[in-house]
């Protein structure tokens, strides 16, 4: 059985310009969202460690590698 509500042309145009329409960040609440509140944890500082290590690899393999 299909539940779906049929739309209009009129109205899915409506639906797709009211989802087009951004965020007002003057009325956002971020005490609603802890989430965005907390400091990043530790796992930033890994990139640059991981960015160094696959270079040494990459290097590794390309001159003992012969």
């Amino acid at each position: 059985m299909d539940t779906k509500e049929s739309k209009t042309p009129e109205e899915e145009k409506e639906h797709v310009m009211g989802q087009r329409i951004p965020e007002d960040y003057d009325e956002a609440e971020p005490q609603k969202q802890p989430e965005a509140q907390k400091p990043p944890t530790g796992m930033h500082k890994l990139l640059p460690v991981a960015v160094i290590l696959v270079l040494v690899a990459g290097l590794a393999f390309h001159f003992l590698g012969r």
